[in-house]
């Protein structure tokens, strides 16, 4: 049956019963048709240069032409569906794409053709999204690392790519993943969180806020530590906003992830080694490079080997109130992985020389975590000081103290100075930053279980 005569039957099985519509199997052999159509008479790439709705419009037009071609005739809802699948196909990212546009959802897990999980709100749950088969999924992922370059197969199975809006993408292929093509996709928003956001969420208190933007603004340097998924990124990102606007700012990405919407900041992201192990670019080089490239902040989405050691001697040497984070369950060991990441840098020096460096460069840590009811929380803001044997002593100076946990999962707690008063309160007064003390005293809290006061 030709898809003239299909259509033709479709569309008086519609007319004799408006309640059914046309099946899933026949819209996708249109679908899987007319994308061949388009992808052997028309140049996708210049379709896929055009905005969203010049997209879809342009789409539109090609597949009217070629079903008047054809004499194809389907229902006008199914040839909605058909066109947004197409569409999808053929210059998005197919069963993606729905996911993609929810700016509720932050990650999106493919483990199977069959097996599509998103996190929202801080909860892993599995979605109604399907492909078609293993091959259906390897062509979307080409799709995303096509147009930059990259390629993924078996001489190469893993891939790291950036989506246009941003959002983040690595994929495996087997024979390195064991049940076929994995792919992850880390979504950020459209609008960066600012520290208004994110006290509204509850990750800290106005005080922990007012303390950590001073802290930014009189070039202090900060570590922000944490997990993954935690939302290091995030708070790097709302605290680059304290960042006075007349500095010049150099950002330095693994794969870039942060939006420092200012004059002046300009970014450089590393690069892998391409099939032949040539032309990599190491986040140790670009630091390095941008020191010529006269900066007033430097910032490192991430230190994860040697580079930690160029990033402390720039912070030590005149770059004050750099800002960079750190995989670390911790402020003592986000501690320890920087004195490891800098041995890692090959330089022979003692424990107590780096211990030096580390204090001279990084002042403040901020541990972060998600917590398991899938909220994120500012756990520590911890001062750093050398004792009198030489060791690195981590002061909290707040901190959120957990109290249970509630019958629908919710973590309860609360945030708390811990009555250390920082070293820097003089430091921010020079600058013209007044910070009342009394911020910084314990509170007392209620104990609800045994009705009685007290203090932290």
């Amino acid at each position: 049956m030709s898809l003239f005569q299909k259509g033709r039957k479709e569309l008086a099985d519609n007319e004799f019963d408006r309640g059914v519509t046309s099946s899933s199997g026949y819209l996708d052999e249109l679908v899987e048709h007319y994308k061949s159509r388009l992808l052997t008479e028309i140049n996708l790439e210049q379709i896929t240069s055009l905005d969203e709705s010049d997209k879809r419009l342009k789409i539109e037009r090609l597949v009217n032409q070629f079903m008047s071609e054809e004499q194809v005739v389907i229902p006008k809802q199914d040839k909605k569906r058909m066109l947004s699948m197409l569409i999808d196909e053929s210059v998005g990212f197919g069963p993606l794409e729905p996911l993609l546009k929810d700016d509720s959802i932050t990650e999106i897990l493919v483990n199977s053709p069959s097996e599509v999980f998103i996190e929202k709100n801080g909860q892993l749950q599995r979605v109604n999204v399907s492909f078609k088969d293993e091959d259906h999924v390897k062509h979307i992922v080409d799709r995303v690392v096509a147009p930059l370059g990259r390629r993924i197969d078996e001489s190469s199975p893993m891939v790291d790519a950036r989506l246009p809006d941003g959002s983040r993408v690595n994929a495996v292929i087997d024979p390195i993943s064991l049940g076929g093509t994995l792919v992850s996709i880390r979504k950020f928003r459209k609008e960066p969180f600012s520290m208004n956001d994110l006290q509204e969420t509850e990750t800290f208190t106005q005080e922990m806020s007012m303390f950590l933007e001073a802290l930014v603004k009189a070039k202090l340097s900060l570590l922000i530590s944490g997990g993954t998924g935690s939302g290091k990124t995030t708070l790097l990102n709302a605290l680059a906003k304290s960042i006075p606007r007349s500095e010049r700012v150099i950002t330095i990405e693994d794969s870039a992830e942060l939006r420092i919407e200012r004059p002046n900041a300009i970014g450089m992201e590393s690069r892998p080694p391409n099939v032949e192990g040539e032309g990599e670019i190491t986040i140790r080089q670009l630091v390095k490079n941008s020191l010529r490239m006269r900066p007033d902040r430097i910032i490192v989405g991430e230190v994860r080997g040697p580079e930690a050691f160029d990033m402390l001697q720039a912070m030590n040497t005149g770059h004050e109130g750099s800002l960079t984070t750190i995989h670390a369950n911790t402020p003592d060991d986000a501690i320890n992985r920087v004195e490891g990441m800098v041995v890692m840098a090959g330089m022979d020096l003692t424990t107590n020389v780096i211990r030096d460096y580390i204090t001279g460069a990084i002042q403040y840590i901020v541990q972060v975590q998600r917590l398991t009811d899938g909220s994120r929380k500012v756990m520590n803001i911890s001062e750093l000081e050398v004792n009198s044997d030489g060791r690195i002593e981590v002061r909290n100076i707040f901190k959120f103290q957990r109290t249970g946990v509630k019958e629908d999962g919710t973590v309860n707690g609360y945030f708390t100075p811990t009555g250390v008063i920082p070293k820097c309160l003089q430091h921010l007064k020079v600058v013209g930053i007044d910070i009342n003390p009394s911020i910084f005293n314990p509170k007392e809290v209620m104990d609800y279980e045994s009705s009685r006061n007290y203090t932290v």
